[in-house]
């Protein structure tokens, strides 16, 4: 009689516990984002491009960390609104650090960011304003699919082991921060074939 009710009880744990946890290091963190996202000599535009004079905005540098349970991201603003007047910028433009806190969430599959706040060591006009647009941007717009850097993790192939493997129903079903990493916890099927 102790044998099924073990059985029935195991069943339930397995049932109610994530399959497994993904740990992503924040350093790992920063070059997925950096592959993904600042493809431009090390940039991601936010508005213009490499060419543009007078209006454009891009992210450099980012870092990655954690605070207080919350994601946080380092990086450097660059941008100008101006016009071209004879060849001259004529408008308003800065470069500045900012730090952006963040709550990492799980959106249809994908890692995206709530409760996004941007702050800067110092403040004008122009900074309130983009900081404004970083925030609705980050909070809006960013996204990574995790379910697809699992699969290249997951599938490559390894010499000589005359075997491949496929990811199959991965879904990620929580996140959580700790000092030094990312942590995911996931449900998947690996097929060995």
């Amino acid at each position: 009689m102790i044998r099924p009710a073990a059985c029935v009880l195991l069943a339930a744990c397995a049932v109610s516990s994530p399959a497994a946890a993904l740990e992503l290091r924040y350093a790992a963190l920063e070059r997925l984002i950096a592959a993904q996202l600042f493809t431009e000599d090390g940039r991601r535009y936010v508005r213009g491009n490499r060419e543009a004079r007078c209006k454009f905005a891009y992210l450099e540098a980012p870092h990655i960390g954690a605070s207080n349970g919350r994601l946080r991201v380092t990086a450097k603003f660059s941008g100008r609104s101006a016009l071209d007047v004879f060849g001259r910028c004529m408008g308003v433009g800065d470069s500045f650090d900012f730090t952006m806190l963040a709550t990492p969430v799980v959106r249809g599959g994908a890692l995206g960011l709530d409760k996004v706040e941007v702050s800067t060591p110092r403040d004008s006009y122009y900074i309130r304003r983009v900081r404004r647009s970083l925030a609705a941007s980050f909070g809006k717009d960013f996204k990574i699919d995790i379910r697809d850097q699992a699969s290249k993790l997951l599938e490559q192939r390894r010499e000589n082991s005359g075997v491949a493997q496929e990811l199959k129903d991965f879904a990620v079903s929580g996140v959580r921060l700790t000092d030094d990493s990312m942590v995911l916890e996931v449900e998947f099927k690996l097929v060995v074939k």
